[in-house]
């Protein structure tokens, strides 16, 4: 069963590109002048026999010049050319230049130049459920004009709707922010969230012979409803961070006072002045306010 699905969901006719050269449209040139010529020719004999056979070999002669030189077409740098010949493919051309073919070819041009777009901004929730707003820019261009043009409808926007459908799929596996040690998050590892992208995006193109250069984040952000929320949650965590530091260095200057005072034998303290002077000294360090200092001047 699952492999009739598969062959269903792939293309009826795979299809590959297929280089071809055709002729050069500058060599082709001086036929037509010839046709030309001959046709001037024959113009003037018939203006001056007045030979009805020579006015149909004038009529020809226009009609196979006109005829040929619908057989000749451009390709540009970074252009393709795929022929058609009463819809059977027939090959791509690349070689820019003036080139000529049969008349009776079709020709579509595909572009083979670097693309890129920036897609919607995207409503989509996390792995841990946080509704989250975020797009991505993803850069691209055309390897198979075969692919491109006989795989999918529209190469353009099937790039489009499977990028953002890839995107919205990268949101449900990641969390924003990591909340345990070394986990990827969307924000804290943009690299390896960046490759997860383009590999996936990839996947999903390479029927449409595209290849994706380069898939990156450029927005990203908690929705609105959320975002108040979860900016003082990050804010409560970084007091929380600060506020550790603070107390460990604060624990090891007591440390350092009490062990210089033993030394030294500047003073004796029992264990309630110690306990005191630990007090005291860790609210001085610890709080975020300047210490106001007490002087007893004793009774009058």
């Amino acid at each position: 069963m699952d492999a009739d699905l598969e062959s269903v969901a792939k293309p009826t006719i795979q299809m590959r590109e297929v280089p071809v050269l055709p002729r050069s449209g500058m060599g082709m040139l001086p036929r037509f002048a010839g046709i030309v010529a001959f046709g001037v020719l024959m113009i003037a004999v018939t203006a001056a026999t007045e030979n009805a056979l020579f006015a149909l070999l004038v009529l020809a002669a226009a009609v196979a010049l006109i005829f040929s030189l619908i057989g000749l077409f451009t390709v540009g740098p970074n252009e393709a050319k795929v022929l058609q010949l009463f819809g059977d493919y027939r090959g791509t051309v690349r070689e820019p230049g003036l080139r000529w073919v049969n008349p009776f070819y079709t020709k579509r041009s595909v572009s083979l130049r670097v693309r890129n777009f920036e897609s919607e901004r995207l409503k989509v929730n996390d792995l841990a459920g946080n509704p989250i707003e975020i797009a991505a820019v993803v850069v691209w261009r055309v390897v198979d004009t075969a692919e491109a043009l006989f795989h999918v409808d529209d190469y353009v926007d099937f790039v489009h709707v499977q990028s953002e459908a890839a995107l919205r799929n990268l949101a449900l596996n990641y969390p924003y922010d990591p909340h345990v040690e070394g986990e990827i998050a969307l924000r804290s590892h943009t690299s390896e969230v960046a490759e997860h992208l383009k590999v996936e995006i990839q996947e999903r193109l390479v029927q449409a012979g595209v290849l994706v250069l380069e898939a990156r984040i450029s927005h990203l952000a908690y929705a609105p409803e959320i975002a108040h929320a979860m900016l003082q949650r990050q804010q409560a965590g970084a007091v929380i961070a600060a506020r550790q530091k603070i107390v460990e260095g604060a624990v090891g200057m007591v440390e350092m006072a009490l062990d210089r005072l033993s030394h030294q034998k500047i003073v004796d303290l029992d264990n309630d002045k110690k306990a005191d002077m630990i007090g005291n000294l860790l609210v001085v360090l610890c709080s975020d306010r300047g210490a106001q200092p007490v002087v007893s001047a004793g009774r009058g």
